[in-house]
């Protein structure tokens, strides 16, 4: 699938049969300081490999790293990219199953994100839990920074509660 296409399911059938297809790459996010900066302030974690240039520079990786947690919450938007959640009444984050940062992300490092649709289990009302493994990767690194399993719920229109 190119960075283009944006898929549009409205029903809890088409998301079934996504099932195992995956999904992307999304376009290129390139990480600022000024961006891991914000996210510290935002969430309190201002620990010096993070917003000490100086200091991480003589540091494990020679420069700043973004947040695990960054990298992860970039996850809804880039899955806007790759699926459009406007054929329901609504989708809700349920949370994550599994979450792992198996590399650092340096400050500069461009990174994408590809998903894979893992399962789609109808609640019986109109409604389905859906999981998606996303891998978000960087430009030039060959582990992924990020991979984890999101949980969704989607509700069909005319669904109770909808």
């Amino acid at each position: 699938m190119s960075t283009s296409e944006v898929l549009r399911p409205t029903t809890i059938d088409e998301l079934v049969a996504l099932v195992g297809r995956e999904l992307g790459p999304t376009r290129w996010h390139t990480l600022t300081q000024a961006e891991i900066d914000g996210f510290a302030d935002l969430t309190g974690d201002h620990q010096w490999i993070h917003v000490d240039p100086d200091r991480a520079a003589a540091g494990p990786f020679g420069t700043t790293i973004g947040h695990g947690l960054f990298t992860l919450s970039l996850g809804p938007a880039f899955m806007e990219e790759l699926m459009a959640f406007d054929g329901f009444a609504h989708s809700l984050n349920y949370g994550y199953n599994k979450v792992r940062f198996p590399h650092p992300r340096p400050v500069g490092s461009k990174v994408r994100m590809r998903a894979t649709i893992t399962d789609v289990t109808p609640t019986g009302d109109g409604a389905a839990q859906i999981t998606t493994t996303q891998y978000f990767e960087a430009e030039g690194i060959d582990k992924p920074i990020c991979v984890a399993e999101s949980i969704g719920r989607f509700t069909e229109h005319g669904a109770p509660g909808a």
